[in-house]
């Protein structure tokens, strides 16, 4: 009986239809884990917030959106409800993580379960479809497992390399857009509106041209009108990104508050420095063009120049061997 049983597991592990359906299970999962990180985590409340503020020609959202997950999301945020949930992720470690989707504009109440569901079935998709895929190819048993390994570590890791690229892309985004919404918050500072008022009507002004700058300015509006604390609200909004630029208006803000020094000045003043650094960077940029041009001059540029140079020369040797 028991040689029997083997025998079956033997055959059902040798058929075609079990290798089959391992890889349909690994495309499965991967896709799932690649929509849910491309797709869902993107879709942040932040931005709907934006959206209707927009609507309603305001920078005070009350209600919030509902959210309603697809299948394949729902089962993912599922799995990774079920791991926070359980313990096994440390206090500091889901500090770590949702401080990195929150500098990255995707902290909402369903991307951090996402985000460790995907890690989940992408560490267990991965190699899976790895399994099926290199099952008939020859290589040596060490060079195989290596690669279904190398598969479960690319899939643990490539959340947080889709997050991070994700999160360079925004923040460089805000940094684009906050010398004009200096210049901005100057203007209305003049005009004579209060630091709420100007918060405000700024993020409504910039979310054409700078939309992720308008949804921090928003999220700082929200938390200074629903009753927090006006210096954590400030200091909340370089805390979020990481930014250093975001935590000196925060601080400006907060002294100009305190010390009741013009608001108009102290952003100007923090605007020309903001535009000063940025044109020293463009500086810095432009040279180290000469170093980096010189890997393509002696690659593509040098050899052109001894062909014309030497080619005649090593023609004419070339022809007197021949006599």
């Amino acid at each position: 009986m028991a040689g029997t049983m083997a025998g079956m597991v033997g055959g059902l592990l040798g058929s075609g239809s079990l290798r089959a359906a391992l890889a349909i299970a690994g495309a499965m999962l991967l896709t799932g884990g690649t929509l849910a990180i491309d797709r869902h985590l993107a879709m942040s409340r932040i931005k709907l917030r934006v959206a209707e503020a927009r609507s309603r020609g305001m920078g005070l959202v009350i209600e919030e959106p509902e959210d309603r997950p697809g299948f394949v999301t729902a089962v993912i945020g599922a799995l990774g409800s079920v791991i926070t949930a359980s313990g096994l992720l440390s206090s500091k470690t889901r500090e770590e993580l949702e401080q990195t989707l929150r500098a990255g504009g995707l902290m909402t109440s369903h991307n951090l379960e996402i985000f460790i569901g995907a890690k989940i079935v992408l560490a267990l998709g991965l190699p899976v479809a790895a399994y099926a895929l290199l099952h008939h190819v020859a290589i040596r048993p060490f060079l195989f497992f290596a690669m279904v390994a190398a598969a479960a570590v690319g899939g643990l890791m490539l959340p947080n390399m889709i997050v991070g690229q994700r999160r360079k892309t925004y923040l460089k985004a805000i940094e684009r857009g906050l010398a004009d919404g200096l210049d901005m918050m100057v203007i209305c500072a003049e005009a004579g509106l209060a630091l709420e008022a100007t918060i405000q009507r700024v993020s409504i002004e910039v979310v054409h041209a700078h939309p992720k700058l308008a949804a921090e300015f928003t999220t700082t509006y929200n938390e200074l009108t629903m009753g927090s604390d006006t210096r954590s609200a400030l200091i909340n909004l370089g805390t979020r990104t990481g930014l250093a630029s975001l935590k000196r208006l925060g601080a400006t803000l907060v002294q100009s508050i305190q010390y009741g020094t013009p608001l108009s000045l102290a952003l100007q003043t923090l605007a020309t420095e903001l535009r000063q650094e940025t044109l020293t960077l463009f500086e810095e940029r432009a040279a180290r063009l000469p170093v980096l041009l010189t890997i393509p001059m002696i690659l593509f540029i040098l050899p052109c120049v001894f062909l014309i140079v030497a080619g005649p020369i090593v023609v004419q040797v070339m022809k007197a061997m021949k006599h």
